[in-house]
């Protein structure tokens, strides 16, 4: 049976709660009376069983008792062996680090996460300052909970924070962010043609590949995920 996802099962829950309706969850009858917030503790202790070659950073795991948040996973290739997945975890309660061999298809408990939506008001140091536009709540996270991604932050951007028990796990910037080229690669003496991508240093300081034919002071289109040129940004 395929999976249903965190934010579709709290919608549902909320549906079938609004309706009078009781859900059952491992801890329990839940009825209308009940808040929903112990409903969520309830559903996010319960988890699921799903392939360790399913694990991304950002996913929250339980295993020999405590909870823990996968960091890094990389999928080697054992020859004519099976294939495995190295993972490195960090401990939600005390943040201790710890790196594991999985393989592909070793089950593992994958735990129940609440996803919010955020504004990011500004960035200071090492943290991140955050707004709910609903509710005006402000966050203040950990950069390093958007790994690699925390470079493409920016003001009034829309981020996704995962929260377990209250607390943010992990953060994610868009998929696709426009940046502006601040230089480019000059071109070498001596080539008979044009390469096809150069360097080019982008406002917020990364270095990425762009193609030949773009210069400074132009706006593009960049994919957060892999760090990779997609378009011209036309607006």
């Amino acid at each position: 049976m395929r999976g249903i996802s965190s934010r579709s099962l709290y919608s549902l829950t909320r549906s079938l709660l609004s309706h009078g309706i009781t859900v059952e969850t491992a801890g329990g009858c839940y009825g209308e009376t009940r808040a929903l917030g112990s409903l969520w503790s309830a559903l996010q202790s319960r988890g699921v069983k799903v392939n360790a070659i399913q694990l991304r950073p950002g996913n929250v795991i339980e295993r020999t008792g405590r909870t823990f948040r996968v960091v890094e996973s990389e999928h080697k290739q054992q020859g004519r062996g099976g294939a495995s997945i190295q993972v490195e975890l960090r401990d939600v309660d005390n943040g201790s680090k710890l790196n594991l061999r999985f393989g592909a298809e070793e089950s593992v408990e994958k735990v129940f996460v609440q996803e919010k939506s955020f504004t990011c008001l500004y960035t200071e140091g090492d943290t991140a300052f955050l707004i709910e536009p609903d509710t005006f709540e402000q966050v203040e996270v950990p950069l390093d909970i958007f790994g690699k991604a925390a470079v493409y932050l920016k003001e009034e951007m829309r981020v996704q924070l995962q929260l377990y028990d209250g607390r943010a796990l992990s953060a994610s910037v868009p998929k696709h962010v426009t940046c502006t080229i601040q230089e480019t690669q000059l071109p070498m003496k001596g080539l008979t043609s044009a390469p096809r991508y150069k360097r080019a240093l982008l406002d917020n300081g990364s270095t990425i590949q762009v193609p030949s034919y773009l210069e400074a002071g132009e706006k593009i289109v960049i994919n957060t995920e892999d760090d990779s040129f997609v378009k011209r940004d036309n607006k």
